[in-house]
């Protein structure tokens, strides 16, 4: 009988979905809406039924062994999404027991990067890796920690939120409302900025000045560099020496045996992991030195969303 499990991952406007089976092929993939929805309970009664109507595709016979959730804010203790500011839904929406309603399964929820890392545990580069550090570098910096085989969590099981820790004191505005955090320097709109405060300074001849900063993305930034583009060379290089500053303390908190890269600006590759590993040996102490590999996810070019999300599920079962 072929097994499955559904890994949900929900985004401010729109929920990935898709039925995973143990080697990490998805199945009936489906991307539907999440904002129309202002109720939660209105929004999983639209996304069951969409799943249902999924399901019918499958071959059977079949079994459906769990649901996994990556969601913003979501905490993995609890089953809830708490505080989302990209979710209509407000305050502490318990998520997995509402699910349950409608599904007689066992329901794992937790944000997206610590999903991520561990779908690079069950399907991608950490495949037999106890101790690694997911960073997934997109709109703004995720990060999921595993020790031992485990995600860390922490008491309130929002452990791992590397993308807020003070990198440069009085620094860049933050979503968060902080000053100064990772993320603002190390994301897509991260090198971004960074790329105009270099532009102000100098435009040493770069193309990039030809671009209006709602114009400028990181893959336009990524091509300049492959042409050699002094702007965009200078700027993944400030971002690969923040990244890297950072990840010496990661390194020296929770030694891991790899770090793995996800997400827009790191398929950036050798571009931001070269000066990214670079500086991190530089900072690091010497009882760390070369011990750690700084990598791309394996997962990249994959829906590592629900990919990540059905881990939760598998996860648990190998335990």
């Amino acid at each position: 009988m072929k097994e499955y499990v559904i890994g949900i991952d929900i985004g401010g406007t729109f929920t990935k979905t898709g039925f995973v089976d143990r080697e990490g092929n998805i199945y009936c993939e489906a991307s539907s809406p999440t904002d129309p929805f202002d109720k939660v309970e209105d929004y999983i009664a639209n996304l069951v039924k969409e799943l249902k109507e999924a399901e019918k595709k499958l071959e059977e016979p079949y079994k459906i062994l769990g649901i996994g959730v990556g969601a913003p804010n979501g905490n993995y203790h609890k089953g809830t999404i708490e505080q989302a500011t990209n979710l209509k839904w407000q305050g502490i929406v318990p998520f997995a027991e509402k699910l349950q309603k409608h599904y007689d399964l066992p329901v794992k929820l937790t944000n997206d990067a610590n999903a991520a890392a561990l779908g690079e545990k069950v399907y991608g580069g950490a495949k037999y890796k106890n101790d690694f550090v997911m960073i997934t570098l997109g709109t703004g910096l995720g990060s999921g920690i595993v020790v031992n085989g485990d995600l860390v969590y922490g008491h309130d099981g929002f452990a791992g939120e590397q993308g807020h820790v003070n990198v440069i004191e009085g620094g860049r505005q933050c979503g968060c409302g902080n000053l100064g955090c990772l993320e603002t320097y190390a994301s897509a709109p991260g090198i971004k900025r960074t790329v105009f405060e270099l532009l102000a300074k100098d435009t040493k001849g770069s193309d990039l000045v030809n671009y209006t900063f709602d114009q400028l993305d990181s893959e336009i930034i990524f091509n300049a560099a492959e042409k050699d583009d002094p702007i965009a060379l200078e700027a993944f290089e400030i971002t690969g020496k923040i990244l890297g500053k950072h990840l010496a303390d990661t390194v020296a908190l929770f030694s891991p045996s790899a770090i793995f890269l996800f997400g827009g600006l790191a398929r950036a590759g050798d571009y931001i992991i070269k000066p990214t590993k670079k500086w991190m040996e530089h900072f690091v102490m010497r009882l760390f030195k070369d011990k750690v590999k700084v990598v791309p996810s394996q997962l990249m070019g994959k829906n590592v969303a629900v990919l990540g999300a059905s881990a939760l599920i598998w996860n648990e079962l190998d335990k």
